[in-house]
């Protein structure tokens, strides 16, 4: 895939559309509003005109804690092309996560959304390099309206002459190993998605309706809800309310989605809610997707059988921008992340970097021209990730004989029992076999000798009584993966501790 020197990223997203003939066509609908492709030219045209108002130069930065409304693309849209670099910040975080980010991103001006800013109002006067704070969907005291201050620009901006390899936009890591890092992607990689896996894998079309739970700022939903539909002129659906079980088949019901990506966690509460039927969802579904973490098997054949519907799980990552490891449409496997997607190359390789075998565990590295442009202000970090054409994912796979490839666990939370190898994710997956669980995590810990041994924090499905299920999930366990490998302890909970994205966070259950 080969792009111009020269190239901004929303022209090919937005402009392309116009000169398609696509103009008055949906692009996004929220719950009260709907954006066509030509609305949005003139609205992020507005925004860019508003920008330069306000004194920003290419390359600065304004910070985005926006939810999942037709405002989000308008901004993240309106700044790419004005050559200004929105940072898309997770919008379910504390006061002191994002004075974190805003310091650590030096941006100059933040449009957040009305509902959110009192989360982040006490710590605004503390940024020192925060000059100017907009206010999406609603009004604050002493801040800049978003809706008034675009009324007053013109709906025509000519889009900067950016670089194909200029930095295009930021995301934050999500953070299931620690504090989310600045992530930097260029101007070329969203449509590098949208063509390898929107386009070619998925068959993305211009008359498809798409809806992802999975949240615009999170770089699974981004290509989602973003990249992808606008790279054919299809439509997307936003909500911005936290998605459970009932507003997500409220939306498949109420939308009629040809396509709708989530999350494993979203996937298994929706198989255990009541009202989880074909009737409230999209009688126009074509596939469902998932990423963020791997799919438990029981999760992909539960939903098939419900729905007639396959799930394509596949792997990406902040730092690929998208799926690069992926089951495909007609070869689903369940239970692996499927093989590699067309236009990357992985590889697994041990600690001594050599590349192991079919059958052997290794971390798993990708080579695609989605890579990040690196962390920002992390050198250590980025030299460890980013090798040259590779990069280093974090993750434990094997490979098997026919070719896919079974996820294990993340690098840090592998462990050896006996010598042995354990996944985290395997004795989880074999715990969520069982009747009675909803869900599970799986962490080292030490016992009497200082021996590591897998301990396991459950949560139940609702109703369900723990009675007599302490030892009968240990032999549940034995019997489906292992009597090496079953819980030594297991600890009864209410729920686990996550990112935003719905990864489990298991390094806060270490201790």
């Amino acid at each position: 895939m080969e792009f111009p020197r020269n190239y901004n990223a929303a022209v090919d997203l937005v402009d392309a559309n116009i000169a398609a003939g696509r103009g008055d066509k949906a692009a996004f609908i929220d719950p009260d509003r709907t954006l066509t492709y030509g609305d949005l030219l003139a609205e992020s045209s507005r925004f860019a005109n508003f920008l330069n108002r306000l004194g920003l130069n290419r390359e600065a930065r304004v910070a985005m804690i926006v939810l999942d409304t037709v405002d989000f693309p308008i901004v993240f849209l309106g700044a790419i092309r004005a050559g200004i670099v929105p940072v898309a910040i997770n919008t379910l975080l504390t006061a002191d996560y994002y004075r974190y980010m805003l310091e650590d991103s030096r941006a100059e001006a933040l449009v957040v959304s009305a509902p959110l800013y009192p989360t982040v109002e006490p710590i605004l006067d503390e940024i020192a390099t925060l000059k100017h704070v907009i206010v999406s969907g609603g009004e604050a005291e002493g801040r800049l309206s978003l809706s008034a201050e675009l009324a007053k620009e013109s709906p025509d901006f000519a889009a900067v002459d950016t670089i194909a390899d200029e930095v295009c936009f930021w995301l934050y890591s999500s953070g299931s190993t620690g504090m989310p890092k600045g992530t930097r992607h260029v101007h070329s990689s969203m449509m590098v998605t949208a063509k390898c896996f929107g386009q070619n894998l998925l068959g993305f079309r211009e008359d498809d309706v798409v809806y992802s739970a999975a949240k615009l700022f999170f770089a699974y939903g981004l290509g989602n809800a973003l990249s992808m539909p606008m790279s054919v002129g299809a439509t997307a659906i936003l909500l911005p309310e936290r998605p459970t079980p009932a507003s997500v088949f409220r939306t498949l019901k109420t939308h009629q989605p040809t396509f709708f990506f989530g999350v494993p966690t979203l996937y298994a509460a929706m198989l255990a809610d009541p009202n989880c039927t074909p009737e409230n969802g999209s009688a126009r579904l074509r596939l469902c997707v998932s990423a963020g973490e791997a799919l438990p098997e029981e999760v992909g054949n539960a939903w098939k059988k419900r729905f007639g519907v396959d799930i394509i799980d596949g792997v990406g990552s902040t730092e690929m921008l998208h799926i690069f490891l992926t089951n495909r449409p007609g070869d689903v496997r369940y239970g692996t992340s499927g093989k590699p997607l067309e236009g990357y190359t992985v590889r697994l390789v041990d600690e001594h970097n050599r590349d192991v075998a079919d059958g052997e565990i290794g971390e798993l590295l990708v080579n695609g021209l989605s890579a990040a442009d690196g962390y920002w202000n992390q050198r250590e970090k980025s030299r460890r990730t980013f090798e040259g054409e590779w990069t280093r994912t974090g993750d434990k796979y094997f490979r098997d004989e026919e070719g896919y490839f079974h996820y294990c666990g993340r690098t840090d939370d592998m462990f050896k029992v006996s010598g042995i190898w354990v996944s985290p994710f395997e004795v989880e997956s074999a715990l969520v076999t069982h009747d009675a669980v909803l869900e599970a995590a799986v962490v080292p810990h030490a016992d009497e000798e200082e021996l590591l041994k897998p301990k396991a924090f459950v949560v139940l499905k609702p109703g369900v009584s723990a009675d007599g299920l302490y030892d009968a999930l240990k032999d549940h366990v034995k019997t489906a993966v292992g009597p090496w490998k079953y819980p030594r302890w297991i600890e009864f909970v209410d729920d686990l501790p996550k990112t935003a994205t719905g990864k489990i966070q298991r390094f806060k259950l270490r201790g």
